[in-house]
C-alpha cells in the first residue's frame, strides 16, 4: 500500500471513530434523562399498536376495519369487563378496539400535519435567511401575520370554512403550523450562513441552491427535528380538539377527540366512553413531550 493510500485510510478510520464517539456522546445524553427513555417507550408502544391494531383489536369490525363500523345495539353501554376491556358505546361497539384503531388516525394526523408544515415553513425560512434583504423581509412579515393568530383559533377558522372531515382537519392544521418552522429555520440560517465553511462554499463558486441544501440545511436539521418531536403531540391534541368540536373526523370514525365528544353526553353514568380515549390522548402527548425534551438535551439545542 502506498503512503497516499495509507494516509487516506488512516483519515477515513479517524473520521469514522470520531463519528462513533459523537454518536455515543449524544446517546449517553439521551439516556441520562429517564423521562426521555419513558417517552420513547410510550411512542414505540403506540407505533406498534398502530401497526398491529387489526390483529390486537378483539373486534376490529367495530372500528370499521374492512368496511363500515358494525353495530350491536343489544350490547350498548356495557361497562368494562373481560369481554370488553374498555366497555361499549351507544351502538354496542367495543371501545377498546376503537381506541386501538384511533392510534392509527392520530399518528397519521400528526405525520401529515408536520410534513405539510415542514414542507412549507423550512423552504421559506431557508430562502429568507440566506438571501435576506427585501425577499427575507417580505417572507418574514407574512410569517409574522400568521404567527399573530393562535394556531387553534386559525385552524378553527379554516375548518369552519371547509366541510368538516378528517382530511380537511389535517389541511387546516398543516396550513397554520408552517410559520413556526419558517421562523425557527430563518433564525438558524442567519447564524449558520456566517460560518467559515459556508463562506468557503461561496468562494469556490458553488451555486446558492447547492450551498443552501448541501452546507446549510444539514446543519439546521437538529433544532427542526427537536421541534417536530415536540409538535407531534400538540398537533394530535389540536386535531382531537377539532374532532371534539365537530370540525374534524366525523362519527363513526374512531378518532379520539370525536369519541370523547360523543361520550360526554353520557357522563357520569357511562364514564368509560370518554375516559379511555381521553387517556390515550394524554399518554401520546406526554410521550412526545418527554421524547422531545430528550432530543433537545441530546442535540443540545433550544427551540421556540
Amino acid at each position: 500500500m502506498s503512503d497516499t493510500e495509507s494516509t487516506a485510510s488512516d483519515a477515513s478510520t479517524s473520521t469514522l471513530a470520531r463519528r462513533l464517539e459523537d454518536l455515543d456522546r449524544v446517546v449517553y445524553r439521551f439516556r441520562q434523562n429517564p423521562m426521555s427513555v419513558i417517552g420513547l417507550g410510550i411512542i414505540l408502544a403506540f407505533i406498534l399498536i398502530a401497526i398491529f391494531a387489526p390483529w390486537i383489536a378483539p373486534y376490529p369490525s367495530d372500528a370499521g376495519y374492512a368496511g363500515e363500523p358494525a353495530v350491536h345495539f343489544d350490547q350498548k353501554f356495557e361497562p368494562p369487563s373481560a369481554e370488553h376491556l374498555f366497555g361499549t358505546d351507544q351502538a354496542g361497539r367495543d371501545v377498546f378496539s376503537r381506541v386501538l384503531f384511533g392510534t392509527q388516525l392520530s399518528l397519521k394526523i400528526g405525520a401529515v400535519v408536520l410534513a405539510a408544515a415542514v414542507s412549507i415553513g423550512v423552504p421559506i425560512g431557508l430562502v429568507a435567511g440566506y438571501f435576506g434583504g427585501r425577499i427575507g423581509m417580505v417572507l418574514m412579515r407574512i410569517t409574522d401575520v400568521f404567527l399573530s393568530v393562535p394556531p387553534l383559533v386559525l385552524a378553527l377558522s379554516v375548518s369552519v370554512a371547509l366541510e368538516p372531515s378528517l382530511t380537511n382537519a389535517m389541511l387546516a392544521i398543516g396550513a397554520v403550523w408552517w410559520p413556526w418552522y419558517a421562523r425557527l429555520t430563518y433564525g438558524e440560517v442567519l447564524s449558520v450562513k456566517k460560518e467559515t465553511y459556508v463562506e468557503a462554499s461561496r468562494g469556490v463558486g458553488a451555486s446558492s441552491i447547492r450551498t443552501i441544501f448541501r452546507d446549510i440545511l444539514p446543519n439546521v436539521l437538529a433544532p427542526i427535528t427537536v421541534k417536530m418531536s415536540l409538535d407531534m403531540g400538540y398537533a394530535i391534541l389540536v386535531a382531537s380538539a377539532l374532532g371534539f368540536l365537530g370540525l374534524g373526523a366525523q362519527p363513526p370514525t374512531p378518532e379520539w377527540g370525536t369519541m370523547v365528544s360523543q361520550g360526554r353526553d353520557y357522563l357520569p353514568a357511562q364514564w368509560w366512553y370518554s375516559t379511555f380515549p381521553g387517556l390515550a390522548i394524554f399518554l401520546i402527548v406526554l410521550g412526545f413531550n418527554f421524547l422531545g425534551d430528550g432530543l433537545r438535551d441530546m442535540f443540545d439545542v433550544e427551540v421556540q
